[in-house]
């Protein structure tokens, strides 16, 4: 029996200010905040691109190019987003400390060009994800569909039983319980610790 680990990043492993990427983004275009969203932070732009509706990331680069009518490079688009977050370091402890149990894997709600970049953008976790640094584009859907649970454990083997996900959102926490994973909503860096020990120590026992 191996146990799986999914982890959340936003808000569970980094601070993450969205406005802040917003501001910077602002900067990059000339387009105010509003109109950013309205042009590509919906369910044909930003959302499918989290649920894989494009199919790598210069795709996904090319048409959010077209929508917001403005030029914005993959070097831009990564540093503006590695600028809205700030690691915790308590939260990545506990990432560790699950790997030293089974296996971990990310789990994040983004789109391709992310997924292409995330040892760049996140280079604090990177070495303990290793190839197992993921984004729900590569899964064909996004959190809270409980589909891109029940992806995330057959691509990995894993029952459900066997697993464990940590969200700040109660919503995508519950979509993983529906399925029999369990789940922390996360709280403190204690209480994730807390909850992967009693966890692992549950399973081990089982």
């Amino acid at each position: 029996m191996t146990l799986l680990f999914l982890f959340d990043m936003d808000d569970v492993l980094y601070d993450y200010d969205w406005r802040a990427r917003m501001r910077g983004l602002s900067a990059l275009t000339g387009l105010e905040v509003a109109e950013l969203r309205r042009r590509w932070w919906h369910e044909e732009g930003e959302w499918a691109a989290e649920a894989g509706g494009f199919a790598d990331g210069d795709t996904y680069r090319l048409a959010l190019v077209e929508a917001l009518g403005v030029e914005v490079t993959a070097e831009q688009w990564v540093a503006n987003r590695r600028s809205a977050m700030t690691p915790r370091p308590d939260a990545i402890a506990a990432v560790e400390r699950a790997a030293g149990h089974g296996r971990v894997s990310l789990l994040t709600n983004n789109g391709p060009l992310l997924d292409e970049h995330l040892a760049t953008i996140a280079p604090e976790i990177a070495p303990i994800f290793g190839e197992h640094l993921r984004t729900t584009s590569r899964y064909g859907a996004r959190k809270p569909d409980p589909r891109v649970f029940e992806r995330v454990l057959a691509h990995y083997g894993a029952d459900a039983t066997d697993a464990f996900f940590v969200d700040d959102l109660p919503e995508n926490v519950a979509a993983a319980a529906s399925l029999g994973i369990t789940t922390y909503l996360y709280g403190t860096a204690e209480g994730l610790h807390a909850a992967i020990e009693g966890f692992a120590a549950e399973r081990l026992a089982a």
